[in-house]
């Protein structure tokens, strides 16, 4: 007998498991050095323009689908589209959190592993081109990144687990908060540094001369890279979500709450960087080169540096929960699994990819036209999957979900009114497809 499906108890639940799903690398790793590289503020302005005219039409979208549906991604496109091949998006999506999770549970125990150096003293005393080596050295050691991976998916499996209420929940109601007031902390620390206001004139004062087509491209795709778009775990967590939800506003508070994470990492970054003279422009060795070479001429550097590598560790973690729980709703409903069953079953496979990746970034594997395993998984979903997610959600709720239906869904029933429809219908017909493929067509070739 299938098991009852689980529920989030309440709106405080919803909205901070929601965010650590939205919440990750994407907004304190990838962010910071995205806006580095393509002018500061003018990137920020484009990707806030982004994030609320196209990322939050396409959130409410997928949370409109998963309340409707409320089943997994792929049951809930069975459900929705019958007797069609609309289903073969959820199984894209669960593909895509999968091979995520292949090299994001890597990532994660990266994280973890500063995070243990930092609280040993063990980033002080050396030069940009040392932490480099150490860097270096790390994610080509076939023994200590896979440590740590097996240690990430263990927790992971500890939460899932324990189901929806009980274990994603109840982690995200502790996380979250300790994530927000860590964010804060660093950010009032950063702003306290010498020509802190620097770094934040080259966030916010948006520069026309820095706009460029490519970094145009490049904050759309951000946008929908942070909003954890295209990958189910949007449509998922809202099948947990209550009748009395209210979409649109849950959408809101959501994509607010991820854009501002992002903002305040920045905030957190970029006054340090030119607090001590380095370039904002320093790209993914951001954070793992160049951080540590500042907070060790910081006062009290291993407190520093410690919390903001827990912080990392935290947004990496609660991501990666949302990914495990869209395969394992995926495994238990499609084949009536238990939980139980379904989560080991997933976090076995995930860490045997997981491993695999990890020591692709050693001498032991060889190099597949050009890229690592890890580099692969990284590369087919970001560039492949999670676009084309995208744009078949935004087609499939823009064109063939009833409207009577997506617009009874999105008013709770009549109970408020949606001003607005028409204007979001040709956003998800229209706009959203168009600019999604564009970033498509630009990362596919660039």
């Amino acid at each position: 007998m299938m098991e009852t499906r689980d529920n989030f108890t309440g709106k405080i639940g919803i909205v901070l498991a929601t965010v650590g799903s939205a919440v990750g690398l994407g907004n304190i790793w990838r962010f910071p050095y995205e806006a580095g590289q393509n002018g500061g503020g003018a990137f920020i302005l484009i990707y806030l323009l982004c994030v609320f005219f196209l990322g939050f039409p396409l959130v409410m979208a997928e949370f409109a689908v998963g309340v409707k549906a409320k089943a997994n991604v792929v049951g809930s496109f069975k459900l929705l589209a019958p007797n069609t091949k609309w289903f073969l998006v959820g199984i894209m999506g669960v593909v895509a959190g999968f091979m995520i999770m292949g090299f994001y549970y890597v990532v994660t125990g990266w994280t973890a592993e500063y995070f243990w150096q930092a609280i040993q003293g063990n980033l002080l005393h050396k030069s940009s081109e040392e932490y480099k080596v150490m860097f270096d050295s790390f994610i080509a050691s076939p023994i200590k990144p896979v440590i740590w991976t097996v240690i990430m998916i263990a927790l992971v499996h500890i939460v899932i687990i324990n189901g929806v209420k009980n274990g994603i929940e109840k982690v995200s109601k502790v996380l979250m908060p300790m994530l927000f007031v860590l964010m804060i902390i660093l950010a009032i620390h950063s702003l306290m540094l010498p020509n802190a206001m620097q770094g934040i004139r080259f966030m916010f004062e948006p520069k026309v001369e820095n706009v460029t087509s490519y970094g145009i491209l490049t904050a759309l795709g951000q946008a929908f890279f942070s909003l954890s778009l295209g990958m189910g775990c949007l449509i998922t967590y809202a099948s947990y979500f209550g009748k009395d939800t209210h979409i649109p506003r849950i959408a809101f508070q959501v994509t607010l709450l991820d854009s501002l994470v992002a903002i305040v990492a920045g905030v957190v970054i970029f006054p340090a960087v030119f607090s001590f003279g380095l370039q904002p422009d320093e790209g993914t060795g951001l954070v793992f080169v160049i951080l540590p070479t500042i907070f060790q001429q910081m006062p009290f550097p291993i407190f520093w540096s410690s919390l903001f590598y827990l912080l990392l560790a935290l947004a990496a973690f609660t991501s990666v929960i949302s990914l495990h729980e869209v395969v394992t709703a995926f495994v238990k409903e499609e084949f009536s699994y238990t939980r139980k069953k379904a989560v080991t079953l997933v976090s076995v496979a995930v860490l045997v990819l997981a491993v695999l990746a990890s020591l692709s970034l050693t001498l032991l594997f060889p190099v597949i036209f050009d890229k690592t395993l890890f580099e692969w998984l990284d590369f087919i979903t970001a560039t492949i999957l999670l676009p084309l997610g995208g744009v078949a959600v935004s087609l499939f709720v823009g064109w063939y979900v009833d409207k009577r239906i997506l617009l009874d869904v999105l008013q709770q029933e009549g109970t408020w009114k949606f001003r607005f429809f028409k204007t979001y219908i040709f956003l998800l017909r229209y706009l959203a497809p168009v600019c999604i493929m564009l970033v498509f067509v630009h990362n596919l070739f660039a």
